[in-house]
């Protein structure tokens, strides 16, 4: 357990059945969260916002499984341009941070159905859909403590060298699978921007079709399309959504192979990225105080090798990617950050770079210890 807590009280664990509060949410608190939620589950229309280029047209139309917060079938296409050693170019305005893949009617009318794939990008990924439980209390983490934990240079000789991401102002960034959002309100912001259409306080206008300009009235409705409020409660909805409760199994034995798991997960290096907890810092929100969450993440950048390469993005490269935390693993059926695996044993044996000595040391484990590791794993 991390040591360091904002003063000296005793940290409270804290999770909650998938897809409900976090306990402790005062009356105003729980209200905002609701109002957040109907927000969240509001399908837009092009007369409201929409588009004219979008991916959905509401944000519980990807984050709908097992619960409201969750994954989903649908994935989102980036691309980028990547210039070794270290320039990279998101393609802004070619749409690649997330190439939209619907058209208004209003714009399908012009001949587009949807935007186009940047010619210049030299690598491209399908992200699947993240989980977005817990979220506050990820945000409430002190900085330190996770900073506390890179070692960009590798100097304990470890082969294990995470390293903070930056967002594209240089901002210490902790949310995405890049690790390039600093903020949780910008993590929500960009969503409803890249996702739905929507132009909000911070995305002003709706951008550019591959550098060039929308065809003239094909966006009826006043900017921005999203208000102050809204943003702001549907942030709310995701800061106050609880990590969910771990399922530690029924009988004896299911317990006991939980356990033998959990300590093979550190015996054989796992936890050296995947940090089991941390715990938030003082909050004026009490059910966001000195609470600890068994995230299994150290949120910072990691170097996956090429067997896990997409793109790149502000602080970096294609192979690095941020630590994913595993609190819900057990809710999901595919796995990595592209889906690309249909079990935890191939997902464990697809990773590299870093993890490479873990991965050997996962394959070298006997049947009865890999079945144990898993159940540990589908315990989250």
């Amino acid at each position: 357990m991390v040591a360091a807590v904002a003063g000296c009280r005793q940290a409270e664990p804290v999770a909650s059945r998938i897809g409900e509060p976090l306990p402790g949410l005062t009356a105003e608190e729980l209200g905002r969260f609701h109002a957040g939620r109907a927000l969240f589950n509001k399908v837009f229309t092009p007369e409201e916002g929409l588009g004219p280029l979008f991916n959905e047209n509401q944000c519980s139309a990807c984050h709908t499984l097992p619960a409201i917060g969750g994954t989903g079938e649908q994935f989102v296409t980036r691309a980028s341009r990547f210039t070794p050693p270290d320039r990279c170019d998101p393609l802004t305005e070619a749409g690649g941070e997330n190439v939209r893949i619907q058209a208004t009617p209003l714009l399908r009318a012009h001949g587009i159905e949807r935007q186009p794939f940047p010619a210049e990008a030299t690598e491209s990924v399908s992200f699947n859909v993240p989980f977005i439980f817990g979220m506050g209390l990820i945000e409430a983490i002190p900085e330190e403590e996770i900073l506390s934990r890179a070692d960009p240079d590798d100097r304990d000789g470890d082969g294990i060298s995470g390293r903070p991401g930056r967002d594209a102002a240089g901002r210490f960034a902790r949310f995405g699978r890049k690790a390039d959002q600093a903020t949780l309100r910008a993590f929500v912001e960009s969503a409803a921007h890249l996702e739905m259409g929507l132009t909000t306080p911070t995305h002003p206008d709706e951008g550019t079709i591959a550098g060039a300009p929308f065809p003239p009235g094909v966006d009826p409705a006043p900017d921005p399309e999203l208000s102050e409020t809204a943003i702001e409660l549907l942030t709310d909805f995701v800061r106050f959504l609880a990590p969910p409760e771990r399922r530690l199994g029924v009988t004896d034995e299911e317990r006991r192979a939980i356990e033998r798991g959990e300590a093979l997960f550190d015996a054989i290096g796992c936890a050296a990225c995947h940090t089991p907890s941390m715990t938030t810092g003082r909050s004026p929100i009490a059910a966001l105080d000195r609470k600890r969450i068994h995230l299994y993440s150290d949120l910072l950048l990691h170097d996956m090798g090429p067997e896990l390469a997409s793109v790149c993005a502000p602080g970096a490269s294609p192979t690095e990617h941020r630590t994913e935390p595993l609190m819900g693993l057990g809710h999901r059926s595919t796995y990595l950050h592209d889906g690309r695996a249909g079990t935890l044993d191939e997902a464990i044996l697809l990773h590299g770079g870093e993890a490479a000595p873990a991965r050997e040391r996962f394959r070298a484990l006997n049947e009865l210890e890999r079945h144990d590791l898993i159940r540990f794993l589908r315990s989250l």
